[in-house]
């Protein structure tokens, strides 16, 4: 009998000790400077910190880009917003996930400004904080989807970047939702077969245009080694010749041009 006593008590007290553990505090720590390690505050300087002028924010390494990051080949100026206005098209293709995507994107970053309905009657708009803000179909601004991905990039007027917020795909989604909007603004159907068909015959239309202006600038430097081995007067006579096959070739394709309007 005083065995079992001693045993149910034993029990007892081992199931006693277990209860008080947790598993999320551990009672004792072997070098407690491994799970303790000091946290230094954003933008406090050190002298352990050698980059970025001892600042615990460190800069990237030099010559180092994020994963996923490719290069955007048009300048923060006007000239090179108005080109990808025109030549630059979405490298991702028009879905249903893709518009559902962009929509939410938007409601987060761009309907507090333009509007859910991209009427340029956001949140902020109504209660006069800010001002000017255009609807998406303003004939004057005739925007695109390249030049909507261009300002979203770059920033315009009193609208900032968003390049630092969203990722390449999701500007592109955004920019895919911005001219759905538009499409409904201006009372037109948005099919996303006829968009992807559009997409896909200026993106070809675009690698001609490419090709074509490389071959012309071939033809260039040709004509300037050319020049540069020649007497005067052969070059006054080189540059008649290619001015005159650069007239008749403008008039070519203004002849076929007017012929497929009539």
């Amino acid at each position: 009998m005083k065995h079992y006593i001693k045993f149910i008590i034993s029990s007892l007290s081992i199931c006693f000790l277990f209860s008080c553990r947790n598993s999320s505090n551990p009672n004792y720590q072997y070098f407690p400077n491994m799970y303790e390690s000091l946290a230094y505050e954003a933008y406090v300087t050190d002298e352990i910190f050698k980059n970025s002028d001892g600042q615990e924010a460190q800069l990237p390494v030099e010559g180092t880009v994020p994963r996923g990051w490719k290069p955007y080949n048009f300048k923060n100026s006007n000239e090179d917003y108005l080109k990808a206005k025109k030549t630059n098209f979405s490298p991702i293709p028009f879905t249903e996930e893709g518009l559902k995507e962009g929509q939410e994107l938007y409601n987060i970053y761009c309907a507090i400004c333009h509007g859910k309905k991209g009427n340029g009657k956001g949140t902020l708009v109504k209660r006069e904080k800010i001002l000017g803000v255009p609807s998406y179909d303003d004939k004057g601004r005739n925007i695109t989807i390249g030049s909507v991905y261009h300002v979203m990039y770059y920033g315009l007027n009193s609208m900032g970047s968003y390049a630092a917020q969203t990722s390449i795909d999701e500007r592109w989604k955004i920019a895919q939702y911005v001219m759905k909007l538009k499409s409904d603004l201006e009372g037109k159907s948005f099919s996303l077969d006829e968009q992807n068909k559009i997409l896909s015959n200026k993106s070809k239309l675009s690698k001609v245009s490419s090709a074509q202006q490389q071959e012309a600038n071939k033809n260039l430097e040709h004509v300037i080694d050319d020049l540069e081995h020649e007497e005067d007067s052969d070059q006054e006579s080189i540059v008649d010749q290619v001015i005159d096959k650069a007239v008749m070739k403008i008039k070519k394709v203004i002849k076929k041009k007017h012929k497929k309007k009539h």
